[in-house]
């Protein structure tokens, strides 16, 4: 809903609209949570392969483009403050955002927020899902590659930790939530 259209509820009505919006991204945040409970460590890299990156896209993709951005960001807070809400492979906390995973979880807003943009701005199609999760991917390992390099002092070293391993699930991940979000939008009519 529109700024403009929130103007012309009554109050009691503004409130529980902002109230709705609340529970959508307490929720939100709290899916990612749970996907970061599923994780496999890797002896060779000190990143996990999590469902985390999984919960991101679909968030995005099925909340839009604001709404994915505050529910990601909402999740970082609850992070920092010593909510168990990250991976529980790391520290936690802060020391979590700067660790080997920190560069990842930083972008999370942003590729959240990008993914539903993406999808926001047009017809409601697998193709276009899958274009805004690929495209929040980027993202997402744009962001975790270039801190494990300052990390390691390596490119080389942070793709080999960050990036080879992970691709195919990722091309798994974005396909599955392409297909859930995109389902979810056309069964209840949930227009860009």
């Amino acid at each position: 809903m529109a700024n403009s259209e929130t103007q012309t509820l009554s109050a009691g009505d503004r409130v529980l609209y902002w109230a709705q919006q609340a529970v959508i991204l307490v929720g939100a945040s709290l899916f990612v949570a749970l996907c970061a409970r599923v994780f496999l460590p890797l002896r060779f890299t000190p990143v996990p392969l999590t469902l985390q990156n999984f919960a991101v896209l679909l968030v995005g993709l099925a909340l839009g483009g604001w709404r994915g951005f505050a529910a990601l960001l909402l999740y970082l807070a609850e992070g920092v403050a010593g909510m168990p809400v990250f991976s529980p492979t790391g520290p936690g906390g802060l020391a979590q955002l700067l660790g080997p995973t920190g560069g990842f979880l930083l972008a999370y807003p942003v590729a959240a927020g990008l993914a539903g943009w993406i999808v926001e701005r047009g017809k409601i199609s697998f193709a276009r899902a899958a274009l805004a999760g690929f495209g929040a991917e980027i993202v997402l390992f744009a962001g975790g590659i270039c801190w494990l390099a300052i990390l390691t002092h390596s490119f080389a070293q942070a793709a080999k930790f960050g990036l080879y391993f992970f691709i195919f699930a990722e091309v798994i991940k974005v396909m599955m939530a392409a297909a859930i979000s995109t389902g979810w939008r056309r069964a209840y009519g949930v227009q860009p």
